[in-house]
C-alpha cells in the first residue's frame, strides 16, 4: 500500500560519483534535498579502478572543483598517489591522477553528504516514477513509500536490470554483488523512454602478500604533488607506490585456449562493451601480434590487502582467472580475492535529453551518469554536477546553466551525448575537444569559478581568493612585458644556461620568455617579481605568455563559432514543413531538436547543405512570427 512519506524540492537517485554531486549541488543552491540509494553502505563506491582522474578525465574533475562540486576536495583528501601524466608534453595535455584510498573515499563523501544542511541522505529502492500531466513529480519506492518534489534526478548507474557475467554463470545483480533495481526500467519503458543494453567490467583483486613485486617495475606517486581542488594547497598524505608488469605468452594461449568459454564471444553477453578499456581476452583477440600488454597492480587502500589488477579487466570462467593471474611475471603464485566479471545494464538513450539533462518526454525529469551511455566515475560526477545545479535552477524558476564545448569539457561531454548520442558506453578523450588548448587543467578555475559563483557553490572567501589570483596574474604580465633586457653578460650566460641563442638585441623580458628553452624559473633568477606568486599562478603566467598566439588563434575560432550558437532554433519548428532538406536529416532534427544551428551541425547525418536550408527556413520563420506577434499586439 502507497503512502506519502515526504515532500522535497528535489530528489536524487542514486549515491554514486553522479548522485553524489547533484545532491550536493542541488542542496548547497538551497533546495530541500532527498538523496535515496540502495545500499547505504555503498555511497561513492569504486567498483572497477579506485582511481580517479587521468587525461581529459583528470580536467573534468578541476571543473566540477572550479564549479564547486565535492569530488576534486575528496581525492585530495583520500589519495594515496598523486601523478601528473604527460608532463613531456604540452600544457593541453597534461593531466593529473589520484589514487584513492577507496573504502576511505566513500567515508569521507558520506560525512560530507550527512553533514550538509538541506540534504537528506536515506536508503530506499525506487521502482516508479509519479508522473502527473507529463511532469514527474515524485518516486515511489519497494515499500511504497511516496516521495514528492518538483524536480527528480536519476543517477542509477550499472544498477538498472543489473547482470552478472562470469563464464557460463549469470546472475541477476548490480556492481561487486549488490540489489540490482529490476523494475524502474519498466517505469521508464511505461513512460516512452528508450533504453540500450550496455556492459562494462572489472579485473580481479588480488591479496598483496602473494605477489612478488621483485620481479615487477615500481611506480612511484610525485615528491612534490599537485592536486586536483584548487582548495588544496598540502597534503601530508602518505603515498603508496603502484607496480608494473607484463602479460606473457602463457597469459595469450591460456586466453586463446578458452575462448569458447569467454562470454564476450559466446554470445552471451548481448550489451555493447567500452572500445576504451576493453577485456584482457577482447585485447589479446583483437591486437594478437601484440606480444604482451600492461598490467598494473594498484592498492586499494591504506588498511587493505586487496590489490587491483588493471589491464585484466575480465569475463573468463574463475577457474580462467586464475591460470591467467598466475601467468604474469610476478603472480605466479597469487592467491584471488574476489574475481573480475562483466555487467550488463540498461541504459537511456541520450539524445531523448536537451542539453541541461532533462528529459524532452518528462518535465522536471533529469538523468545523469551511466545511465545516459557513459563510462568513468569522472564523466559521471559531470554530469552529476550539471544536472543538480539545473534541476535547483528549474525550481527556483531561473535560466539553465549550459557549458560551451570551448568553455569545458563537460560542455564536451555533455554536447557529444545529447546531440550525436553513442552506441558504446563513452569515454571523454582530448581528441573529443576542438579547443583543448583553451580547456587546459591549470586554467579550470579561470574558465569556470566565476559561474560556480554566480550560481552560489563557491563561497565568497573562495572568490576572493580567485580574483587576487587573476589580478597577480595580470600584474606579473604586465610587469614582464615592461620591463627590459639587454644583452649584458647574466642575460648571456642565463640564455646558455638554457641551451638558447644569445640576445642580439634588447627586448622585454615577456619576449625572452616567449623561447622555448626559457623557463619562469630562468627569468625569474635575474628578474624577481615583488609580487608574492605561489607555483600555480607562476604557471599560469608562463603558460600564457607562451602560448598566447594558439590560444588567440582558438579564441578566433571560437567566436565564429559562437555566432552559430547564437542562431537559436524555435522549441516548436515542424522540421516537415522545411522543404529540401534529407529525409535522414529531418529525422535526425526532429528527434535530437537542436537548440542552435551550432549544435545542429553536430548531429551525424546533417549535412552543410541541409544547414543552408534550414537557415533560410528560420529567416522566413522569424519574419513571418515577427509580423504575427506585431499584428497581435494592435489588436
Amino acid at each position: 500500500m502507497s503512502f506519502v512519506a515526504g515532500q522535497y524540492d528535489a530528489i536524487v537517485i542514486g549515491a554514486g560519483h553522479a548522485g553524489c554531486e547533484a545532491a550536493l549541488a542541488a542542496a548547497r543552491m538551497g533546495c530541500n534535498t532527498l538523496l535515496l540509494t540502495i545500499n547505504l553502505d555503498m555511497v561513492a563506491f569504486m567498483p572497477c579502478n579506485p582511481s580517479i582522474g587521468g587525461p581529459a578525465k583528470g580536467h573534468v574533475v578541476r571543473e566540477i572543483d572550479a564549479l564547486g562540486g565535492e569530488m576534486g576536495r575528496n581525492i585530495d583528501k583520500t589519495f594515496i598517489q598523486m601523478r601528473m601524466l604527460n608532463t613531456g608534453k604540452g600544457p593541453a595535455v597534461h593531466a593529473l591522477r589520484a589514487q584513492a584510498d577507496k573504502f576511505l573515499y566513500q567515508q569521507t563523501m558520506k560525512e560530507t553528504i550527512e553533514s550538509t544542511s538541506n540534504l537528506t541522505l536515506r536508503q530506499g529502492m525506487v521502482e516508479e516514477l509519479i508522473v502527473e500531466d507529463g511532469k514527474c513529480v515524485g518516486v515511489e519506492t519497494k515499500t511504497g513509500a511516496q516521495y514528492l518534489a518538483k524536480a527528480v534526478v536519476l543517477t542509477t548507474g550499472t544498477y538498472l536490470r543489473g547482470k552478472i557475467i562470469m563464464g557460463e554463470l549469470m546472475y541477476e545483480s548490480g556492481p561487486n554483488n549488490q540489489q540490482p533495481s529490476l523494475k524502474l526500467s519498466e517505469s521508464l519503458r511505461k513512460h516512452g523512454f528508450e533504453l540500450v543494453r550496455f556492459k562494462t567490467g572489472t579485473p580481479p583483486r588480488v591479496h598483496r602478500d602473494s605477489i612478488d613485486f621483485s620481479k615487477t617495475e615500481i611506480q612511484p606517486g610525485d615528491e612534490d604533488p599537485k592536486f586536483f581542488s584548487h582548495e588544496t594547497k598540502s597534503s601530508d598524505n602518505e603515498q603508496l607506490p603502484c607496480w608494473l608488469t607484463y602479460t606473457s605468452e602463457d597469459t595469450h594461449r591460456i586466453i586463446n585456449d578458452n575462448l569458447h568459454r569467454a562470454p564476450m564471444f559466446s554470445g552471451v553477453i548481448e550489451g555493447t562493451g567500452p572500445r576504451y578499456c576493453p577485456s584482457i581476452e577482447d585485447k589479446i583477440v583483437r591486437f594478437a601480434d601484440k606480444p604482451k600488454h600492461q598490467v598494473f597492480l594498484e592498492p586499494e587502500g591504506k588498511n587493505t590487502a586487496e590489490y587491483y589488477v588493471q589491464g585484466l579487466s575480465t569475463s573468463m570462467p574463475e577457474d580462467v582467472q586464475l591460470k591467467i593471474l598466475r601467468s604474469v611475471p610476478g603472480l605466479e603464485n597469487v592467491e584471488m580475492m574476489r574475481t573480475g566479471y562483466a555487467i550488463e545494464y540498461d541504459a537511456v538513450v541520450p539524445t531523448q535529453l536537451w542539453p541541461t539533462l532533462e528529459s524532452k518526454a518528462i518535465e522536471g525529469l533529469f538523468t545523469a551518469g551511466q545511465i545516459n551511455g557513459t563510462s568513468g566515475y569522472e564523466e559521471a560526477a559531470a554530469q552529476g554536477i550539471m544536472a543538480g545545479i539545473n534541476a535547483a535552477r528549474k525550481i527556483q524558476g531561473q535560466a539553465p546553466v549550459i557549458l560551451e564545448r570551448s568553455q569545458a569539457y563537460i560542455g564536451v561531454l555533455i554536447d557529444d551525448l545529447v546531440t550525436k548520442g553513442t552506441n558504446e558506453p563513452y569515454r571523454l578523450l582530448t581528441s573529443r575537444a576542438e579547443y583543448r588548448l583553451l580547456l587546459r587543467h591549470d586554467n579550470a578555475d579561470l574558465r569556470l569559478t566565476p559561474i560556480g559563483y554566480d550560481i552560489g557553490l563557491i563561497t565568497e572567501e573562495r572568490y576572493a581568493s580567485f580574483k587576487h589570483k587573476v589580478e597577480l596574474v595580470e600584474q606579473e604580465m604586465e610587469r614582464l612585458k615592461t620591463t627590459k633586457v639587454k644583452p649584458e653578460e647574466a642575460v648571456q650566460s642565463m640564455l646558455a644556461e638554457a641551451g638558447s641563442a644569445p640576445l642580439v638585441n634588447g627586448c622585454d623580458v615577456m619576449t625572452l620568455l616567449r623561447r622555448p628553452e626559457v623557463s619562469y624559473a630562468h627569468v625569474e633568477q635575474l628578474y624577481p617579481s615583488t609580487l608574492e606568486l605561489d607555483d600555480e599562478m607562476k604557471e599560469q603566467v608562463e603558460i600564457q605568455i607562451k602560448y598566447s598566439g594558439y590560444i588567440e588563434k582558438q579564441l578566433l575560432q571560437v567566436e565564429r563559432l559562437r555566432k552559430m550558437e547564437k542562431k537559436l532554433i524555435p522549441h516548436d519548428i515542424d522540421y516537415d514543413d522545411v522543404h529540401g532538406i534529407a529525409s535522414e536529416a529531418k529525422q535526425k532534427l526532429a528527434k535530437v531538436r537542436p537548440l542552435s544551428i551550432g549544435q545542429a551541425t553536430r548531429i551525424s547525418g546533417v549535412s552543410p547543405a541541409d544547414i543552408s536550408i534550414l537557415l533560410v527556413y528560420l529567416e522566413h520563420y522569424n519574419r513571418v512570427t515577427a509580423v504575427k506577434q506585431s499584428q497581435g499586439n494592435e489588436e
